[in-house]
C-alpha cells in the first residue's frame, strides 16, 4: 500500500455522486475543475468529467487505479464502463478504478465546432472514412479544410491548451484529489504516450504504470524534430503494418478453419486470401448498397481490433457481402443522438504530433502505404490528412526525453498481431523509458485488456499489488484463440 497522502486537494476538490447514465449504474461521477493553461493557473479553468467504481471488497481495499481507454479522444466516462468487467477480478476487488474524459473529449470542456449533434451528424455524414479517386480527394481535402477553419472560430484557447501533456498534469490533480502519494494506472493504445508522458513528467510520483498496446513516443513527436515530417503519424507508427499483419493472420485463420467456425472461409488459407482480394475489387468496381470499397475497409480495420466478437463478425460481414447483399444496419440507439465528437481526436493529434502540411503530400503517402500494406493502408494514411489544415498547435506540448528515471519501473504489454499498436511499438516504448520491462502477450487485437489473457492479468495483478515484474522476456498466450470451436458455438 502507497504511504498515506493527504485527501483531496485544495485546487480539485471531487464531490462523488451516483452516476446518471444507464451504462453507468454502479458508477459514480464527478465533476473536477482544473486550469486550462497551466501557467496561468489563476485564469480560466475547465471541468473534467471524473467516474469510478469503488473497489469491491472494501476491507481489502488497497488504493486507486486510473484507467485511460485510449484515442487520443478516448472518453473514459465511456470507455471504463464498457470495459470494467475485462479488469482482473482481483484488481476490481482491491482498487477503486478511476477514469475521467480527457479535456477536450466528451463531457468535459470539450472540443465542439458545432452546435448540435444533428448538425455535427449531418455535416459527417457524406465524408468517407477515406478517399477514392480525384473527386473524392478533392471532396475530402475540402470538407476537412472546412472544418479547421470552423473549429478555430469556436474556441481557439481551448484548441491550444489540450496535449497530451496538458492531460498529464490534469491526471496529477487527479491523483492529488484522490489521496495517492504516487500513480497506478493502466493505459490501452494512446493511453500508453499518455502514461509515458506523465513518467517523463512526474518521475518521482510513478507507482505502477501498465502500459497497453503501445504508441512509440518518439514516432508520436517525429523525435522531436522541427522538420517537415516524411511520413505522417500513423505511418511512423507503423500501423497500416501492424493492421497488414492482422489482416494477413484472420485471413490465414480464416481459411484455416471450417465455415462452421469463420463464416469467409474457402477452405484453405491461399484461397480465403483470394477471396478477400477479389471481394475488394468487386466492391471498387461497384459499392453493395451502402457499402463501398473505403466503408468496408475501414470496418474490416475495426473489427480486428476485439477478437471476440470482432473477427466472427467481421467474418460474416464480408461473407454477406461476397453473396452480393449488404450486411443489416444495427439499431439507432434510443434517445436524442450523442455529439459523435469526430473533431476531437484530431484537436488532440493534429495540434502536437507532426504531419505534412500539403494537402498533397497524402497522394503519394496513399501509393506508398498501399504498397506496402494494402488496402488497409488507405486509412491509416487520410485519417491523418486534416492535419493539414489544422491550424492550431499546442502551447505546452511534450517532446521528450523519455527516459527520466522513474520512481518505479514501468510495466510493457504488448500483442504481438496488434492492428493499431504493432508489436514494435512495444518493443520501442520498453526501450525509450528509463526503467521498463515488456511483457509480450502472442495473440491478435489491439490491447492486452480488450482481448483476455489470465497469464497477461496474473502478471498485472502481481505487479499493482507487489511491484513484481515478469521476468525478463516473458510471454503470454490469448485465452480463447481467433475461430475456435468455443466461440463459433455462441
Amino acid at each position: 500500500m502507497a504511504p498515506v497522502a493527504p485527501v483531496g486537494d485544495r485546487a480539485t476538490v471531487l464531490r462523488w455522486k451516483p452516476c446518471e447514465g444507464e451504462a453507468q449504474q454502479g458508477f459514480e461521477c464527478a465533476v473536477a475543475k482544473v486550469p486550462l493553461d497551466y501557467t496561468r493557473p489563476r485564469s480560466r479553468t475547465i471541468d473534467l468529467a471524473v467516474i469510478r467504481h469503488k473497489a469491491t471488497a472494501p476491507g481489502r481495499r488497497t488504493a486507486s487505479l486510473f484507467f485511460n481507454p485510449g484515442g487520443p479522444g478516448g472518453a473514459g466516462t465511456v470507455g471504463l464502463p464498457e470495459l470494467y468487467e475485462k479488469f482482473p477480478e482481483q484488481l476490481r476487488e482491491r482498487f477503486d478504478i478511476i477514469s475521467w474524459d480527457p479535456r477536450g473529449v466528451g463531457e468535459s470542456t470539450p472540443v465542439r465546432c458545432f452546435d448540435t449533434a444533428e448538425e455535427a451528424i449531418a455535416w459527417h455524414a457524406p465524408v468517407p472514412p477515406f478517399p477514392v479517386g480525384r473527386e473524392e480527394r478533392r471532396a475530402y481535402i475540402a470538407a476537412y479544410a472546412e472544418l479547421a477553419r470552423r473549429c478555430e472560430q469556436r474556441d481557439p484557447e481551448l484548441l491550444r491548451h489540450i496535449s497530451t501533456a496538458d492531460v498529464a498534469r490534469d491526471l496529477d490533480r487527479l491523483r492529488r484529489a484522490v489521496g495517492e502519494e504516487r500513480l497506478r494506472y493502466w493505459g490501452i493504445s494512446y493511453g500508453t504516450l499518455l502514461g509515458a508522458t506523465y513518467a517523463n513528467l512526474f518521475p518521482s510520483r510513478v507507482g505502477r504504470l501498465v502500459l497497453d498496446g503501445n504508441v512509440d513516443p518518439q514516432a508520436w513527436v517525429n523525435g522531436g524534430s522541427r522538420k517537415e515530417p516524411r511520413l505522417n503519424t500513423f505511418l511512423r507508427l507503423e500501423s497500416d503494418l501492424g493492421s497488414a499483419d492482422t489482416l494477413g493472420q484472420f485471413l490465414e485463420l480464416c481459411g484455416g478453419a471450417p465455415v462452421s467456425h469463420c463464416a469467409f472461409s474457402a477452405g484453405n488459407p491461399g484461397a480465403t486470401r483470394a477471396k478477400f482480394n477479389e471481394l475488394m475489387r468487386r466492391l471498387e468496381a461497384q459499392p453493395v448498397g451502402s457499402w463501398t470499397y473505403a466503408r468496408t475497409v475501414s470496418e474490416v480495420r475495426g473489427g480486428l481490433y476485439t477478437v471476440h466478437p470482432g473477427w466472427n463478425g467481421t467474418a460474416e460481414t464480408l461473407q454477406t457481402l461476397w453473396e452480393g447483399d449488404a450486411p443489416q444496419e444495427p439499431p439507432a440507439p434510443p434517445g436524442p443522438p450523442r455529439y459523435p465528437g469526430f473533431e476531437q481526436p484530431l484537436a488532440v493529434l493534429c495540434a502536437e504530433s507532426p504531419n505534412p502540411r500539403d494537402p498533397q503530400r497524402y497522394v503519394a503517402l496513399d501509393r506508398l502505404s498501399t504498397a506496402r500494406a494494402g488496402d488497409l493502408g488507405h486509412w491509416w494514411v487520410w485519417a491523418n490528412e486534416p492535419c493539414a489544415s489544422w491550424r492550431a498547435k499546442a502551447a505546452a506540448s511534450y517532446a521528450g526525453p523519455w527516459d527520466r528515471p522513474t520512481a518505479h519501473p514501468v510495466l510493457v504489454v504488448n500483442p504481438t498481431y496488434d492492428p493499431a499498436t504493432p508489436y514494435q511499438g512495444g518493443q520501442a516504448m520498453a526501450r525509450e523509458l528509463a526503467d521498463a520491462r515488456l511483457l509480450t502477450l502472442n495473440g491478435y487485437g489491439h490491447t492486452a485488456l480488450d482481448n483476455p489473457s489470465s497469464c497477461v492479468n496474473e502478471h498485472a495483478v502481481r505487479y499493482f499489488l507487489s511491484g513484481v515484474l515478469p521476468p525478463v522476456g516473458a510471454t503470454c498466450e490469448q485465452d480463447t484463440p481467433p475461430f475456435s470451436a468455443e466461440t463459433s458455438a455462441k
